[in-house]
């Protein structure tokens, strides 16, 4: 008798937000890590990012505050996840991808992602929804045809273990 498949195995959505999640944990940011994954259309990654400083910049070298002057906070400084998954990917057009992200992007990620022809924003969070950045990102995504949904997983939570007797 065959064995039957199992059965508690979890969605593309839930898979590709866990990579974007995942992809966070590498974020020096202090304060909020969120990371990034772009997915094409036959469901292969094809870039992932998290929140940081650019290539070159040492994270010990720049503040990383979210209040004073300007130049004594990490805003000037650091890329945001979706900036770096576009950025980051492998080197093809991503016309007709998806990205997922933890937080729904900025004005200024939704103008790359427009630009890099994605045409869909999967994302876990919108906590942010009513600031101007966020209302102008989600007018400029509406006005390109690009698709924006909240990702409904059907688990809260994915443990990961190194142990090799969990392998």
């Amino acid at each position: 008798m065959q064995t039957a498949k199992r059965n508690n195995y979890i969605n593309w959505d839930e898979y590709f937000m866990g990579i974007a999640l995942l992809s966070a944990k590498r974020s020096k940011d202090p304060s909020t890590q969120v990371g990034a994954c772009i997915v094409n259309e036959k469901n292969k990654i094809v870039g992932a990012g998290y929140n940081g400083l650019p290539i070159g910049c040492d994270d010990n070298d720049f503040p990383w505050g979210k209040t004073g002057d300007m130049l004594q906070t990490k805003y000037p400084f650091v890329c945001h996840a979706e900036l770096n998954a576009i950025l980051n990917n492998i080197g093809m057009d991503l016309h007709g991808c998806r990205i997922y992200t933890a937080l729904f992007p900025c004005n200024e990620c939704a103008k790359a992602i427009i630009q890099s022809g994605i045409t869909e924003v999967v994302y876990l969070s919108d906590k942010y929804h009513a600031t101007d950045s966020f209302i102008a990102s989600k007018m400029m995504l509406d006005k390109a045809s690009v698709r924006c949904r909240k990702v409904e997983p059907t688990i809260q939570k994915i443990e990961l273990s190194f142990n090799e007797a969990d392998v």
